[in-house]
């Protein structure tokens, strides 16, 4: 059997993309051309590699078996076709993560990696869009706040976020050392999406009992989160990383010091067609870097 490289890369872009659409965006193909890329690639091994869904494609077992056997040599020899040692960062890279994280911690560990060069373009957004975009090319990097479980993905740990009971000092005033859930009933609570996930986990894993209040206010920004509660419009839970100069300066007090403070690992993931490039790795190792001293 005789299969060209370009049916083989076209082959693995679907499977990565779940999406022949997603796959020609990619590649910067027409979606003809990589539907009869697919065909001839299926006729070639004598068994069909994806079902058609009404939204994308899912691969068979024959496709797995071959995405498992092709993906990692596809993916070193795209590397070293791409790396241009003339010079130092050959290729732009695109970076996603949660704004908040991005803005305080991930763009001051690369400004020096930018300083010498390197050519950013960085978007924010949820978790399960940056993993849909990390997974089809759009983005090479993602700093992801849950596990990614991306068939595809190389992933690791980054940071682990740990996270306060904050209010301005003239609600802190009010309430007893240690703080209760129900001497918190009067107090309005801040959050960022109408669920409370971060609150609901507070409450659960640090006062052993579920929140069922609503929040009083929503605002989709943890950082405008940490300016409503500062100018005293109630409580929230926030990462230290995000309040840390709020609660060093008295501007914040803490509400609660429990003896282990709940923690969220956040993640690095990329595809493996583009982790091992130059650029992307200088912005991986300058990311773990400073997450060791975060």
């Amino acid at each position: 059997m005789k299969v060209s490289l370009d049916l083989l890369r076209s082959f693995l872009a679907v499977h990565r993309a779940g999406s022949i659409t997603a796959a020609a965006e990619l590649l910067g193909l027409a979606q003809p051309t990589v539907t009869a890329q697919i065909r001839a690639l299926e006729e070639a091994v004598g068994r069909p590699l994806f079902d058609r869904l009404p939204r994308g494609v899912l691969p068979t077992p024959a496709g797995d078996e071959l995405a498992r056997r092709v993906a990692d040599p596809l993916d070193r020899l795209d590397v070293v076709l791409a790396d241009d040692t003339a010079t130092p960062y050959p290729r732009t890279v695109f970076l996603g993560g949660p704004a908040e994280f991005l803005a305080e911690l991930a763009l001051p560990a690369v400004a020096g990696l930018v300083a010498e060069g390197l050519e950013l373009r960085v978007s924010a957004g949820l978790p399960e869009q940056l993993l849909d975009d990390v997974a089809a090319g759009r983005l090479d990097l993602v700093v992801s706040s849950v596990r990614p479980r991306r068939r595809g993905l190389a992933v690791e740990p980054l940071y682990d976020e740990e996270f306060a009971l904050v209010a301005a000092p003239a609600w802190g005033e009010r309430l007893p050392d240690p703080v209760t859930p129900q001497a918190l009933r009067d107090v309005p609570l801040v959050a960022y999406a109408e669920e409370a996930p971060i609150l609901r986990r507070w409450w659960r894993t640090v006062f052993d009992t579920r929140l069922t209040r609503t929040p009083n206010l929503v605002v989709a920004d943890l950082r405008a989160v940490l300016a409503a509660v500062v100018a005293g419009a109630g409580a929230s839970v926030l990462p230290t990383y995000l309040c840390r100069g709020e609660l060093a300066s008295g501007a914040l007090r803490p509400l609660s010091s429990p003896a282990v403070p709940p923690l969220n690992t956040l993640f690095l993931a990329a595809r493996p067609a583009v982790a091992g490039r130059r650029e992307v790795q200088a912005v991986r190792r300058a990311l773990l870097t400073a997450a060791a001293g975060w």
